[in-house]
């Protein structure tokens, strides 16, 4: 079996693709927030990984289709049942005009019903991107497949409940809940943003607080004595803006097995995070 490999990242060459694949996969996430019915945490809202980069999955209504990222041939595609395809050079052109695009190839096709209102007066959605590569979107791609092959063996040894490996348009972020099914004291049940213990297992390409790319696990409520877990080296305990444990996508990058180190690193919390949520107030 072919290894998935954590691919080195330069940090001043990929910011212009990653923020294009940004504004895209948005596109997608409009379509899916719009057209599927409310799921318990927001995961409607959300995109899959695929063989090539992310997927909408199917999108049922009077006519099916399915919207794809793929970062391995820059490209946005369309599917759908009636067995008509689009395809859309992406090559850093305002995310806005690629919405468009899929606007026109789908309304015709009898699908009025399921297309979401445009985005207006957002500048990540109408400026261009003169810094996107179709190389460094391979690499991303690629890289983001290593993270979500991981999390899918991670997700395969927990016996509790856990959320679908899901790609976050707006936060640009791949992550995965462990759910225990405990609630939290006080809160309405039926609100389970609130009410859900929870740990989140994510991965980003960077933001505001932490330009870089890196990984995080948070828990909520946030544990008495959690934030006191030994860390293995190279991860760090973050609390501006967050509180939860960090590693740097570049120092995972300096592991001879960068993926042996990222399941310990999150078998330890989840071990960790399970003894300290059950002794919370439930």
């Amino acid at each position: 079996m072919t290894n998935h490999k954590f691919l080195p990242l330069e940090q001043d060459t990929f910011e212009g693709t990653r923020d294009a694949l940004h504004a895209y996969s948005r596109v997608l996430g409009s379509w899916v927030k719009t057209c599927r019915d409310r799921r318990k945490h927001w995961w409607h809202a959300s995109l899959r990984p695929g063989l090539t980069g992310f997927t909408t999955g199917v999108v049922y209504g009077d006519v099916p289709f399915e919207i794809n990222l793929d970062l391995r041939e820059s490209a946005l595609t369309v599917r759908t049942a009636l067995g008509e395809q689009m395809w859309e050079e992406l090559r850093g052109q305002p995310a806005l005009e690629v919405a468009a695009r899929v606007r026109r190839f789908l309304e015709p096709l009898g699908a009025a019903n399921l297309l979401p209102d445009m985005p207006a007066g957002d500048d990540s959605f109408t400026r261009s991107f003169d810094g996107y590569s179709t190389e460094e979107a391979h690499k991303l791609g690629r890289i983001m497949s290593a993270v979500s092959a991981t999390f899918e063996k991670f997700r395969a040894g927990i016996r509790e409940e856990t959320s679908p490996i899901q790609l976050w348009p707006h936060h640009f972020d791949l992550a995965m809940l462990w759910l225990p099914g405990d609630k939290i004291a006080g809160q309405d049940p039926n609100d389970e943003e609130y009410a859900d213990k929870q740990m989140n297992f994510g991965f980003t390409l960077g933001d505001d607080g932490i330009p870089e790319p890196y990984f995080y696990i948070t828990a909520y409520p946030l544990p008495d004595g959690f934030p006191a877990h030994e860390l293995p080296a190279g991860t760090e305990w973050h609390t501006q803006g967050f509180t939860g444990a960090v590693l740097r996508y570049r120092r995972l990058c300096r592991e001879t097995d960068p993926g042996a180190y990222l399941q310990q690193l999150w078998n330890g919390l989840l071990a960790d995070g399970k003894q300290h949520l059950a002794t919370q107030s439930s």
